[in-house]
């Protein structure tokens, strides 16, 4: 007797993706709680109305990624644009 399959081959992609977004979803829902500066959490902070912390938000706003990003050309498929924009 053949094994009976649960989950179509076809599908693996959509798995595929959907765990990948999900990923991304925990991703940054647990960055903004953990390193957010406005998510205050404990109560002494929660107690402050306004917070004076322009430095970590700055520090929070500008992370690695983006200061890698900001030296790359804001292309997506650099070879793709040049062959097409050569009209020789």
């Amino acid at each position: 007797m053949a094994p009976i399959r649960w989950i179509k081959p076809e599908v693996y992609p959509l798995v595929a993706a959907m765990t990948f977004v999900t990923g991304m979803c925990v991703f940054q829902l647990t960055r903004n709680l953990l390193m957010n500066p406005d998510v205050r959490i404990n109560k002494a902070h929660r107690s402050t109305a306004v917070l004076d912390n322009e430095e970590e938000g700055e520090k929070y706003a500008q992370h690695s990624l983006r200061k890698f990003l900001r030296q790359r050309p804001p292309e997506v498929m650099p070879a793709i644009n040049e062959f097409f924009s050569n009209n020789k």
